[in-house]
């Protein structure tokens, strides 16, 4: 049976959470570059403080203890996000992709643009489940690594090429990296991603409902339903004609505010 506490309240925490933490990342990365070591640094003592509540969720059964994980899982995630967005952990290629680039030299040079944030990614995923193996309470490494593997997935068909490569929320130093995505296109990786993303949402959704609304079975399944839901919501904004921007403005403001008072600066 369907509950407030156990099936609804997770779900919309995490609506809440990622529609407020990505905008706060967002508007953090577009910010002056001058600022991204205060903000970088500020992001690092989060993630320390992620992985401790990670540590201290994992015997926890209750479902305090599950959104204690979850909460700190999604602290982790966003300095790496952080990091990645300000430039700090991208890879060792940092300019556009030349026109002559095709096949396996294509996306050889695509991934070192990403690699060494992908490997720390996988490190931190590797980390968070060997400390949760075996525990009561793996909710913070199953949050990351699902985040990890939608991520990544996306980054798949970025390169393959979407209808619909939005990058409002990308800062213009790594404006660089759209030169490696795919032509705007539907492509048979995108509709297996709509299909295999719809379909684990559901298959979480099943677990949860079917979890006893007591303990926090239920509020953990329900999270990782939000987050599987959502990550199908944003294959199928590859497929349709909306901007990101259009969600989190009131976090690339100020960059597009700058750049016209730049550009009317250089008048």
């Amino acid at each position: 049976m369907v509950s407030w506490s156990s099936h609804i309240l997770p779900v919309l925490a995490v609506i809440g959470v990622w529609f407020f933490a990505t905008g706060l990342v967002a508007w953090a990365a577009n910010g002056r570059r001058e600022s991204f070591a205060v903000r970088l640094f500020f992001a690092g003592l989060a993630g320390i403080g992620g992985l401790l509540a990670v540590l201290a969720s994992v015997r926890l059964t209750g479902a305090g203890g599950v959104y204690l994980g979850f909460a700190g899982a999604l602290a982790i995630w966003a300095w790496h996000e952080l990091a990645f967005l300000t430039g700090g952990i991208t890879g060792p290629r940092r300019h556009a992709c030349g026109p002559e680039a095709r096949g396996g030299a294509r996306f050889l040079m695509a991934s070192a643009t990403v690699i060494h944030h992908e490997i720390a990614l996988a490190a931190t995923a590797a980390i968070l489940i060997a400390v949760s193996w075996g525990q009561p309470n793996p909710i913070g490494a199953q949050v990351f690594a699902l985040l990890f593997a939608l991520r990544l997935l996306s980054k798949f068909n970025l390169f393959a090429g979407v209808p619909n490569a939005s990058t409002d929320i990308l800062p213009p130093h790594l404006s660089y990296l759209t030169s490696y995505f795919g032509p705007n296109r539907f492509t048979p990786l995108l509709a297996a991603s709509l299909i295999a993303t719809v379909v684990l949402a559901g298959w979480l959704g099943v677990i949860a409902a079917q979890a006893p609304a007591t303990g926090g079975a239920a509020t953990a399944g329900s999270l990782l339903f939000a987050l599987a839901a959502l990550g199908a919501l944003e294959h199928f904004f590859f497929a349709l004609p909306l901007r990101d921007g259009a969600l989190w403005g009131w976090a690339i403001t100020a960059r597009d505010r700058r750049a016209h008072t730049n550009a009317m600066r250089g008048l």
